[in-house]
């Protein structure tokens, strides 16, 4: 139900992957039943658990009301420096789901 990728325009320079719900949920304050919580949990910690192995720290952080960019629930696993002006990236043919490794 939930699926994680890197971020189009990452505002890290390490990593920045994005887990989000496959269907929509506002925010962190939905209804428990719509975020199916222990699955999202499960997947968080996966991608945090690789980031943090790949690069020694890692950020897991979610925005709420006006701080919440996309009117959606989706949570950022950051590791590095913040990038002050994010840049665009193009997805390549080979986008697609983040995979641990």
């Amino acid at each position: 139900m939930y699926l994680a990728f890197k971020h189009t325009r990452p505002a890290y320079s390490a990593a920045h992957i994005v887990v989000v719900p496959k269907v929509h949920v506002d925010s962190l304050l939905s209804d428990a039943e719509d975020l199916a919580v222990v699955e999202m949990v499960q997947l968080l910690r996966q991608v945090a658990g690789d980031v943090f192995t790949a690069y020694g720290a890692a950020r897991v952080v979610t925005n709420l009301g006006s701080y919440q960019e996309s009117k959606h629930l989706h949570w950022h696993v950051v590791a590095g420096e913040r990038i002050p002006e994010p840049v665009e990236v193009v997805p390549g043919p080979r986008a697609g789901t983040w995979s641990s490794g």
